[in-house]
Protein backbone atom coordinates (compact mmCIF):
# COMPACT_ATOMS: atom_id res chain seq x y z
CA UNK A 1 0.00 0.00 0.00
CA UNK A 2 1.28 3.51 -1.30
CA UNK A 3 -0.73 6.50 0.29
CA UNK A 4 -4.27 4.77 -1.11
CA UNK A 5 -6.73 4.65 1.40
CA UNK A 6 -9.38 2.37 0.00
CA UNK A 7 -9.57 1.18 -3.53
CA UNK A 8 -10.83 4.35 -5.93
CA UNK A 9 -13.27 2.35 -7.74
CA UNK A 10 -14.78 1.26 -4.28
CA UNK A 11 -15.00 5.05 -3.18
CA UNK A 12 -16.90 6.17 -7.15
CA UNK A 13 -19.13 3.48 -6.16
CA UNK A 14 -20.14 5.05 -2.91
CA UNK A 15 -20.04 8.96 -4.69
CA UNK A 16 -24.14 9.86 -4.38
CA UNK A 17 -23.82 11.92 -7.90
CA UNK A 18 -21.37 12.23 -10.57
CA UNK A 19 -21.03 15.71 -9.68
CA UNK A 20 -20.31 15.33 -6.47
CA UNK A 21 -16.80 15.08 -5.15
CA UNK A 22 -16.25 12.83 -2.63
CA UNK A 23 -13.74 13.58 -0.33
CA UNK A 24 -11.68 10.36 -0.34
CA UNK A 25 -11.61 10.51 -4.09
CA UNK A 26 -9.93 13.98 -3.62
CA UNK A 27 -7.92 12.58 -0.93
CA UNK A 28 -6.59 10.16 -3.39
CA UNK A 29 -6.04 12.63 -6.13
CA UNK A 30 -4.04 14.15 -4.09
CA UNK A 31 -2.19 11.29 -2.43
CA UNK A 32 -1.26 9.67 -5.87
CA UNK A 33 0.49 12.79 -6.82
CA UNK A 34 3.65 11.34 -4.36
CA UNK A 35 2.87 7.68 -5.40
CA UNK A 36 6.79 6.58 -4.31
CA UNK A 37 6.69 8.26 -1.09
CA UNK A 38 5.32 5.36 1.48
CA UNK A 39 2.18 4.55 3.41
CA UNK A 40 1.35 8.03 4.88
CA UNK A 41 -1.92 7.27 6.20
CA UNK A 42 -3.37 3.84 8.15
CA UNK A 43 -6.96 5.19 7.66
CA UNK A 44 -8.90 8.27 6.69
CA UNK A 45 -12.78 9.12 6.84
CA UNK A 46 -14.73 11.95 6.46
CA UNK A 47 -16.47 13.27 9.44
CA UNK A 48 -19.11 15.97 10.19
CA UNK A 49 -17.21 19.22 10.96
CA UNK A 50 -19.33 19.64 14.20
CA UNK A 51 -18.23 15.95 15.24
CA UNK A 52 -14.27 17.12 15.63
CA UNK A 53 -13.33 18.00 19.08
CA UNK A 54 -10.90 21.10 20.39
CA UNK A 55 -8.43 21.56 20.00
CA UNK A 56 -8.69 20.47 16.02
CA UNK A 57 -12.07 22.43 15.58
CA UNK A 58 -10.47 25.55 16.33
CA UNK A 59 -7.51 24.56 14.20
CA UNK A 60 -9.19 23.15 11.28
CA UNK A 61 -13.31 23.94 10.91
CA UNK A 62 -12.57 28.04 9.41
CA UNK A 63 -12.12 29.16 6.05
CA UNK A 64 -8.23 30.95 7.05
CA UNK A 65 -5.08 30.01 6.03
CA UNK A 66 -3.68 27.24 8.30
CA UNK A 67 -0.19 29.20 8.33
CA UNK A 68 -1.62 32.03 10.81
CA UNK A 69 -4.01 29.34 12.45
CA UNK A 70 -0.62 27.17 13.37
CA UNK A 71 1.51 30.27 14.34
CA UNK A 72 -1.66 31.53 16.40
CA UNK A 73 -2.18 28.07 18.37
CA UNK A 74 2.00 26.89 18.64
CA UNK A 75 2.60 30.89 19.77
CA UNK A 76 5.44 30.62 17.25
CA UNK A 77 6.30 31.05 13.53
CA UNK A 78 6.82 28.40 11.39
CA UNK A 79 8.53 27.65 8.41
CA UNK A 80 8.07 25.40 5.62
CA UNK A 81 10.14 22.14 4.58
CA UNK A 82 9.66 20.91 1.11
CA UNK A 83 10.10 17.09 1.00
CA UNK A 84 9.32 16.52 -2.74
CA UNK A 85 8.40 18.52 -5.73
CA UNK A 86 6.51 18.52 -9.42
CA UNK A 87 5.73 21.08 -11.94
CA UNK A 88 4.13 20.17 -15.12
CA UNK A 89 1.80 21.78 -17.14
CA UNK A 90 1.48 25.59 -15.44
CA UNK A 91 0.74 23.45 -12.35
CA UNK A 92 3.32 23.09 -8.92
CA UNK A 93 2.61 20.99 -6.82
CA UNK A 94 4.73 19.72 -3.63
CA UNK A 95 4.76 17.92 -0.43
CA UNK A 96 5.65 19.88 2.50
CA UNK A 97 5.80 20.04 6.28
CA UNK A 98 5.34 22.85 8.70
CA UNK A 99 8.05 23.40 11.67
CA UNK A 100 7.91 25.76 14.48
CA UNK A 101 11.05 27.92 13.61
CA UNK A 102 14.33 27.29 14.58
CA UNK A 103 12.62 23.85 14.97
CA UNK A 104 12.49 20.33 13.80
CA UNK A 105 8.74 19.92 15.49
CA UNK A 106 6.46 19.37 13.07
CA UNK A 107 2.88 20.72 13.03
CA UNK A 108 1.46 19.91 9.92
CA UNK A 109 1.50 18.03 6.77
CA UNK A 110 0.68 19.25 3.23
CA UNK A 111 0.20 18.36 -0.17
CA UNK A 112 -0.10 21.60 -2.35
CA UNK A 113 -1.66 21.40 -5.74
CA UNK A 114 -1.48 24.92 -7.23
CA UNK A 115 -2.55 26.13 -11.20
CA UNK A 116 0.11 29.44 -11.87
CA UNK A 117 -2.19 30.50 -14.21
CA UNK A 118 -4.17 32.69 -11.66
CA UNK A 119 -1.23 34.63 -9.89
CA UNK A 120 1.68 36.74 -10.98
CA UNK A 121 5.36 36.18 -11.94
CA UNK A 122 5.97 37.39 -8.25
CA UNK A 123 3.55 34.71 -6.34
CA UNK A 124 4.83 31.98 -8.82
CA UNK A 125 8.53 32.60 -8.27
CA UNK A 126 8.62 32.93 -4.53
CA UNK A 127 6.51 29.93 -4.42
CA UNK A 128 9.35 27.96 -6.24
CA UNK A 129 12.32 29.29 -3.70
CA UNK A 130 10.63 27.15 -1.10
CA UNK A 131 11.60 29.57 1.72
CA UNK A 132 7.73 30.83 2.84
CA UNK A 133 4.80 28.65 3.59
CA UNK A 134 2.02 29.28 0.99
CA UNK A 135 -0.61 31.40 3.05
CA UNK A 136 2.50 33.87 3.98
CA UNK A 137 3.21 34.29 0.41
CA UNK A 138 -0.12 34.93 -0.82
CA UNK A 139 -0.98 37.60 2.36
CA UNK A 140 2.11 39.29 1.82
CA UNK A 141 1.76 39.65 -1.79
CA UNK A 142 -2.18 40.65 -0.85
CA UNK A 143 -3.35 38.34 -3.74
CA UNK A 144 -7.35 38.47 -3.42
CA UNK A 145 -8.22 35.09 -2.12
CA UNK A 146 -10.84 33.06 -0.34
CA UNK A 147 -10.54 29.64 1.39
CA UNK A 148 -13.54 26.92 0.70
CA UNK A 149 -13.60 24.04 3.13
CA UNK A 150 -14.25 21.59 1.78
CA UNK A 151 -14.27 18.55 4.05
CA UNK A 152 -12.59 17.19 7.86
CA UNK A 153 -10.93 14.06 7.98
CA UNK A 154 -10.16 11.96 10.78
CA UNK A 155 -6.88 10.30 10.07
CA UNK A 156 -4.87 7.56 11.66
CA UNK A 157 -1.25 8.07 11.09
CA UNK A 158 0.97 5.45 8.66
CA UNK A 159 4.66 4.87 8.93
CA UNK A 160 5.47 7.90 7.40
CA UNK A 161 3.33 10.59 8.84
CA UNK A 162 4.16 9.34 12.67
CA UNK A 163 7.72 9.41 11.60
CA UNK A 164 7.13 13.03 10.48
CA UNK A 165 4.84 13.37 13.66
CA UNK A 166 6.80 11.38 15.93
CA UNK A 167 4.60 9.45 17.33
CA UNK A 168 3.19 5.80 17.43
CA UNK A 169 1.80 4.20 14.57
CA UNK A 170 -2.30 4.19 14.09
CA UNK A 171 -2.58 7.58 16.17
CA UNK A 172 -5.78 9.78 16.14
CA UNK A 173 -5.43 13.17 14.52
CA UNK A 174 -7.67 15.60 11.86
CA UNK A 175 -6.61 17.05 8.81
CA UNK A 176 -8.74 18.97 6.20
CA UNK A 177 -9.13 19.14 2.35
CA UNK A 178 -9.82 22.54 0.76
CA UNK A 179 -9.45 25.18 -1.67
CA UNK A 180 -8.19 28.38 -2.29
CA UNK A 181 -9.82 30.79 -4.84
CA UNK A 182 -6.74 33.41 -6.11
CA UNK A 183 -8.82 36.33 -7.71
CA UNK A 184 -12.13 34.49 -7.95
CA UNK A 185 -10.58 31.43 -9.49
CA UNK A 186 -10.12 28.08 -8.27
CA UNK A 187 -6.45 28.07 -7.92
CA UNK A 188 -4.75 25.85 -5.01
CA UNK A 189 -6.10 22.17 -3.74
CA UNK A 190 -4.64 21.40 -0.14
CA UNK A 191 -4.40 18.37 1.96
CA UNK A 192 -3.25 20.00 5.77
CA UNK A 193 -3.18 16.95 8.46
CA UNK A 194 -2.56 18.47 12.13
CA UNK A 195 0.58 17.06 14.09
CA UNK A 196 -1.54 15.28 17.13
CA UNK A 197 -2.62 17.87 19.82
CA UNK A 198 -3.17 17.53 23.60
Amino acid sequence: MTGYIVEPDLLEKSAPHKDIVNPLVELNSLLELFPNSGQLLASAEHVPASTVPEPYQSMLVHEHHMTVTMENYHRCSVEVRVLDRQQQDGNYTREILLLKQGTDEVVQFGIVRFNFEYVTEDVRQEIIDEKTPLGRVLIQHNVLRHIDLGAILKVETGPRLSEYFACPEKTVTYGRLATIFCNNRPAVDLLEISSPLT
